[in-house]
């Protein structure tokens, strides 16, 4: 019965970066792409990774999957939002769609206020 859900977590986990590789490729705006490179391929990881760890012989094995899950937890939205910031400040690559800006606002508000001087 393990081996059963196990392997359908590692099916669904496919399934779900392959989903994301095809986002990859269709979405036009680069915000939407980095999107589409992140949410579902985390969740695929999670899924194929939780479905190995049920049905690894050792302990460790499960252990070094747990340490990969983390590591992609950590490294995946911090440089998914440099690569974001970078691209925001490059020019024209904002979207046309792009109803609210709080990076904008974050900015102008920050240049208005004094800088503390710590020297």
């Amino acid at each position: 019965m393990i081996e059963i859900v196990a392997g359908a977590a590692m099916v669904l986990g496919s399934v779900l970066a392959l989903i994301a590789a095809i986002g990859v490729v269709r979405f036009g705006d680069l915000f939407s792409r980095m999107h589409a490179a992140t949410k579902p391929a985390t969740l695929g990881l999670v899924l194929v990774a939780g479905g190995a760890a049920l049905v690894a012989s050792d302990l460790s094995d499960a252990a070094r999957l747990l340490l990969v899950v983390a590591l992609q937890f950590l490294t995946a939205p911090v440089g998914v939002h440099m690569v974001g910031r970078a691209a925001y400040h490059t020019p024209g690559t904002r979207s046309r769609q792009m109803v609210v800006d709080e990076l904008a606002e974050f900015e102008r508000r920050e240049q208005r206020l004094p800088r503390s001087g710590g020297d």
